[in-house]
C-alpha cells in the first residue's frame, strides 16, 4: 500500500484536527516506510517524510500553535514546550538529511528522531488539539484545516531549525520555500539524469 504524503491528502471535510491526527498517522506510516526498505526504495521514502514533516510542522507553527496560546488555559507554556520538541526534531531531521541514509548512523539517528516525533505528536494531540475541539466551534475547527492546506502549499519543504515562530515563518518562509522547492527539482532532475545513464 502507498501512503500518500500529500498534505491534502486526508478528506477535504475534515477539521484542523482531524487533519493533522492524519497527517501523523502518515508520518508513522511513513517512518516504517524508511526503516523497512533499503536503497533508492529508502531514499525515496525518506525524501517523502522530510518533506511530509516539514510543511506539517510549519503549518502546525503558523496556525495551530498562534490559536492554541489564545485559546487554551496556559497556552503559552504548552505551545513554548511544543516549539523546543519541533525545534528539536528538525535538527535531527537536517541532521539526517545531511548524513543521507546510507550513511551507518542513519538508522539509529532514524530511530531517535522517530521516537522524538511520535512523542511530540501524542503530546500535540493531548495537550492542544483536544483543547481546540473544546474552546473553537466547528465552523473555525473548518477554517483553520483551510488555513493549514494554504499553508502547506507555500511552506519549506525541508527542516530549518530557528524558524519554529508564526512570524519567523510568514517572514522567511516563501523565500526559504521557493529555495527547498528549486532544490528539489534539481534533485528530481539528477536522480532522473542518473537513471538514463
Amino acid at each position: 500500500m502507498t501512503t500518500s504524503t500529500r498534505p491534502d491528502a486526508p478528506d477535504r471535510e475534515a477539521d484542523v484536527v482531524e487533519l493533522l491526527i492524519g497527517q501523523h498517522m502518515q508520518i508513522r506510516d511513513l517512518f516504517a516506510e524508511v526503516q523497512a526498505a533499503s536503497g533508492a526504495r529508502r531514499d525515496d521514502a525518506f525524501a517523502r517524510l522530510v518533506r511530509l514533516l516539514a510543511v506539517h510542522e510549519t503549518a502546525e507553527e503558523m496556525v495551530v500553535h498562534p490559536a492554541a496560546r489564545r485559546g487554551i488555559d496556559g497556552g503559552d507554556a504548552i505551545v513554548a514546550d511544543r516549539l523546543a520538541e519541533e525545534n528539536e526534531a528538525k535538527e535531527q531531521l537536517a541532521h539526517l538529511e545531511s548524513l543521507g541514509t546510507e550513511d551507518p548512523e542513519f538508522a539509529a539517528g532514524l530511530e531517535r528522531l522517530r521516537d522524538a516525533v511520535l512523542r511530540h505528536a501524542h503530546h500535540e494531540e493531548t495537550y492542544e488539539f483536544r483543547y481546540l475541539r473544546e474552546y473553537y466551534d466547528a465552523d473555525r475547527l473548518h477554517s483553520m484545516a483551510a488555513m493549514v492546506r494554504a499553508a502547506e502549499r507555500t511552506a519549506p519543504t525541508h527542516p530549518h531549525p530557528g524558524t519554529e515562530s508564526a512570524t519567523a515563518n510568514i517572514v522567511t518562509g516563501p523565500v526559504v520555500s521557493l529555495f527547498d522547492r528549486v532544490k528539489d527539482a534539481m534533485r528530481s532532475g539528477l536522480s532522473h539524469d542518473d537513471e538514463r545513464e
